[in-house]
């Protein structure tokens, strides 16, 4: 195994399990504990209480069980990219009053996938929930965490928020109201590729810098990584921990490569789909080009035609003028 001395600390780097990975993520947000401190980091916001509501979780399936004997992953598996998780949290906001939201943590390996981000987005702003025995609709807060990066947008962390001013004169308005918070949501996007160069001084470069795409322990991989920080923090600490722990345990490690290989396969189905709509893409312009020089042909076809036309009523307007002049000259 080809190792990096990455240390930063002066002591030896923790081998860890790569949390962009959903097998690892998924165990991570299992710890209650975490999920506070995950939480409280991203929104910025003390959180009191969390329950997990029912998710989604799909890793992969098996479609052909006689390609799966054979081996034959490229056609045997079918992954999906979108990982969920769904909490209730009880929120004390900066003016101490507490609030419970609903917050929605989505991971994607592709950024194609905003449609489907959007459709349970949707169905999240149908949910009610009960509090104190009444349906209530919560306000919602969504964390999108992007294995590949926006183009516009270099910053690893970005958070588009609510603000609400008056329309005359945009005078902020600090008020709120529950029918504004409740059609209207907080977005945190966070793009893993960009996290470089860690600062590791709060708590958000801190809990950034487990997602930090550097310090790969094998040569061409990206499942297990040298943790270059010495974590002093508890929560950190319990972090690190159990992401130590994944990677050194055969049956969580090997969870992981499957998600790898799965990941690479989707990857490749993708790129051979881009080429395929690159390569219609040529095939139609070059119809299109055809065409044109087909509608450039029947054009001039046309003009030819017309030219002729008039030629032909001009001789047939001369002939009957000869004839008419014959006939004046006959006796």
């Amino acid at each position: 195994m080809e190792t990096e001395e990455v240390n930063k600390e002066g002591t030896q780097s923790l081998i860890i399990a790569n949390p962009i990975y959903d097998t690892v993520f998924k165990r991570l947000m299992e710890n209650q504990r975490i999920v506070k401190f995950f939480l409280s980091t991203i929104l910025g916001q003390q959180i009191e209480k969390v329950s997990v509501l029912p998710q989604e979780f799909t890793y992969k399936k098996e479609e052909n069980e006689e390609n799966k004997k054979k081996g034959n992953i490229e056609k045997s598996t079918e992954y999906f990219s979108i990982f969920r998780l769904d909490f209730m949290a009880s929120v004390r906001t900066k003016d101490g009053k507490r609030k419970k939201i609903l917050i929605e943590v989505q991971k994607s390996w592709d950024i194609m996938d905003v449609m489907r981000f959007r459709k349970y987005l949707g169905e999240q702003y149908a949910r009610e929930e009960i509090i104190d025995g009444k349906e209530t609709s919560l306000p919602i807060t969504t964390i999108y965490i992007l294995g590949n990066n926006l183009r516009e947008i270099e910053c690893p962390c970005v958070k588009t928020g609510r603000v609400s001013a008056d329309m005359r004169d945009q005078t902020p308005i600090n008020a709120k109201s529950e029918f504004i918070e409740q059609l209207t949501h907080d977005c945190y996007v966070i793009q893993a590729g960009r996290i470089t160069d860690v600062r590791y001084t709060t708590n958000l470069d801190r809990l950034l810098s487990i997602f930090e795409q550097n310090y790969f322990v094998v040569q061409g991989s990206d499942v297990m990584k040298a943790y270059p920080y010495l974590p002093s923090d508890k929560n950190m600490k319990l972090i690190t921990g159990i992401l130590s722990e994944m990677a050194t345990n055969s049956e969580d490690r090997k969870k992981i490569e499957d998600e790898k290989e799965a990941l690479r396969v989707f990857n490749n189905a993708l790129k051979e789909k881009d080429k395929t709509i690159e390569e219609n893409k040529k095939a139609l312009k070059e119809k299109d080009k055809a065409l044109e020089e087909k509608d450039k042909t029947i054009e001039e076809k046309d003009k030819t035609i017309d030219v002729q036309a008039k030629e032909n009523i001009e001789l047939r307007e001369k002939l009957a003028e000869m004839e008419r002049l014959l006939r004046e000259k006959q006796p």
